[in-house]
């Protein structure tokens, strides 16, 4: 086993990791900015080393700093959480030239899967079903224009390294390609370092899908169930649920089958998402792997009772996993609803600023997962998601109910968040009825926007 592990992100996700290694009995060495001196996940490490300047290029990007961090406390592992560095194969390689085990995949699953055309070609060998669009990256736009043409209208643009919602375009004619491919690329380049794009058939109105696995180094590989993600804005997810509400049977059995296909073929192993579209018929297409821990892995952990962090962690000591899919139950329903300092009256701007008094909910079966506190500073220098409220009932309605009680508990003064909006949906008829696609809530936000200021809430 492990035993000492630097933990290479902020936030949340570094709580949530420190706590999973002091219950397993494993020593923790936290990195921060001057801007997270006084975080909550500098106070529960053993140990605590400042690696930079607030930015993040100066800081939780700054792979020397971090690498030397871990050697000078004598760390023999990183893990790297989510975001930052955590899909980097070139951070994974360095980790483990300095021997230092990396928390996560191998180098050459992560680059593969991280170049979202491979991956897609990854996929398809594995009899995955994929969109329809090009094999690889486009030469130009005009390679983009007759990929597209042949797809038919309308379709995507896609960054080959590109993620959250970053280098994506949707195009719905010819004469937007050239513009909308400079445009895309050149964000990717700048987001990712990587401009190269390729064309995706747009399924209208899909749901997003995705399933979770674990595999260790032996080429063990199961699933832990699905969930729905398809509550978005901008491409960001709000609400997250499972199991995946309104799906048949046999659509649901053939998603999780062919996400431990992928995760085979591409010779994976530790924690690992696959995501998928599904459209009006169930079709599922696969879109991309993320090779990391998830921000809404709780749901998943809720309903089957297998805590993820430490199955990684487990897997990166060496481990066979210690069970197989006919162990693997599921049980009831989870939600989360992640909590962002951001103003939804106003194009989602976020809100920096001082939390004066916050109040979490509690209660049987309500988690929360955050690292802010009464006093603490939301910094304007990384994302504006403060908090992740997870809710477990027995069906899904009492999930609903639960998280509706949880949500009117919770209160935090000093920025403001969207707290509010979860709290609408789950009353909202569409939403009960599981009847949400990706472009929902996009739809939905006028109406609950003058509902809200109706109501005089002022957020």
């Amino acid at each position: 086993m492990l035993k000492r592990v630097l933990v290479a992100n902020r936030g949340e996700i570094a709580v949530r990791i420190i706590r999973a290694c002091m219950e397993m009995g494993i020593e923790t060495v936290a990195v921060y900015s001057e801007a997270d001196r006084d975080a909550l996940h500098t106070v529960l490490a053993d140990k605590a080393v400042c690696i930079g300047a607030p930015p993040a290029r100066d800081s939780y990007l700054n792979v020397g700093n971090i690498i030397e961090a871990a050697k000078l406390t004598g760390c023999d592992s990183v893990h790297p959480g989510f975001g930052f560095l955590s899909e980097s194969s070139s951070f994974a390689e360095i980790c483990e030239g300095n021997g230092l085990k990396f928390i996560g995949p191998p180098a050459a699953a992560i680059a593969l899967m991280g170049d979202k055309a491979a991956a897609r070609e990854c996929a398809r060998s594995a009899g995955v079903p994929v969109v329809p669009g090009t094999a690889g990256t486009c030469a130009g736009p005009a390679q983009a224009a007759a990929a597209a043409k042949a797809c038919g209208f309308p379709v995507l643009l896609k960054a080959a390294a590109g993620g959250g919602g970053k280098g994506l375009r949707r195009v719905d004619s010819e004469d937007e390609i050239e513009a909308a491919y400079l445009a895309a690329s050149s964000e990717a380049e700048s987001a990712f370092g990587d401009g190269s794009m390729y064309v995706e058939k747009l399924i209208l109105n899909p749901r997003h899908v995705e399933v979770q696995i674990l595999s260790d180094e032996y080429g063990n590989a199961v699933h832990l169930g699905e969930r729905d993600c398809s509550t978005q804005r901008r491409n960001q997810k709000l609400i997250e649920e499972a199991p995946a509400p309104r799906l048949f049977e046999g659509t649901v059995s053939a998603m999780r089958e062919a996400a431990v296909r992928a995760a085979k073929a591409c010779g994976y192993s530790g924690a690992g998402t696959c995501e998928f579209v599904v459209d009006k018929d169930e079709n599922f297409y696969f879109i991309e792997m993320n090779t990391r821990i998830q921000v809404e892995h709780p749901v998943t952990e809720a309903i089957t009772g297998i805590d993820i962090v430490k199955e990684q962690i487990k897997i990166a000591s060496g481990e066979k996993l210690s069970f197989t899919q006919d162990d693997v139950e599921f049980k009831g329903h989870a939600i989360e609803c992640r909590i962002t300092a951001e103003d939804f009256l106003n194009g989602f701007s976020p809100c920096p600023g001082r939390i004066e008094f916050i109040h979490f909910p509690g209660g049987p079966s309500v988690r929360v997962d955050s690292a802010i506190y009464g006093g603490c500073e939301i910094s304007p220098y990384y994302d504006s998601m403060i908090g992740k409220i997870i809710v477990h009932g027995e069906n899904r309605m009492d999930a609903v109910r639960k998280m509706r009680r949880a949500l009117s508990e919770t209160v935090i003064n000093g920025v403001k968040t969207t707290l509010p909006l979860s709290h609408m949906l789950m009353y909202d008829p569409v939403f009960l009825r599981g009847g949400f696609d990706t472009g929902y809530l996009e739809r939905k936000l006028p109406e609950l926007i003058g509902i809200y200021r109706k109501a005089g809430g002022e957020n």
